[in-house]
């Protein structure tokens, strides 16, 4: 048996795959986490076999609540869930130590296998995902689609400075150049054509 905390913002497809994991597999789901903190505690609290994740959730995302759990639990297996694949989120969760990543469009009986094989102690990337991330053409550094992920939030200037330990004047910079490229006039705006491009 392999016992699974999930954690993903979309109510419906967390309670499907609640519902449908066990149903494809020896999985045991200990607990439900609609945001990264709640992971996080989540985690820690319940020590699943396999922590599967969604990358963007409000508040603390996928590789934040990672990140957290990692300093207490660092031999915890992770899978991640994603739409997005960019090299730099990639590049990210592999250094975090996350050992698979799925399409959020993969079939259940599919996520099964792969959290089984990540329990086995392998790795697993999906083929669409590490396409994607190979082929994605997106002109923004790291740095740049953080501040741009928290601007889409809706938090001021002061606010994504104080979420991730920059300067006021740093992020303004970072804002300016992720607008001079996505040719954008606000950073709303910066933000949504960001997305629309799936670079966050």
């Amino acid at each position: 048996m392999t016992t699974i905390v999930l954690a993903d913002d979309e109510v419906l497809l967390r309670t499907a795959l609640a519902a449908l994991l066990p149903l494809e597999g020896d999985i045991t789901v200990l607990a439900e986490a609609q945001d990264g903190q709640t992971a996080v505690d989540a985690t820690l609290r319940h020590r699943p076999d396999v922590l599967v994740i969604d990358l963007e959730m409000p508040g603390v995302d996928g590789l934040g609540a990672v990140a957290e759990i990692r300093r207490a639990r660092p031999e915890q297996v992770v899978l991640m869930l994603t739409r997005h694949a960019r090299p730099g989120v990639l590049r990210k969760a592999l250094k975090l130590g996350v050992q698979g990543f799925v399409s959020k469009s993969a079939e259940p009986a599919h996520i099964t296998s792969v959290i089984t094989t990540l329990h086995a102690g392998k790795r697993w990337i999906d083929p669409d995902v590490s396409a994607l991330a190979v082929t994605e053409d997106c002109p923004l550094t790291d740095r740049e689609a953080d501040v741009l992920r928290v601007t889409g939030e809706g938090y001021s200037v002061a606010d994504i400075a104080a979420r991730l330990h920059l300067a006021p004047g740093t992020v303004r910079n970072y804002l300016s150049n992720a607008m001079r490229k996505t040719q954008t006039r606000t950073r709303h705006e910066a933000a949504r054509y960001a997305r629309e491009h799936d670079w966050l």
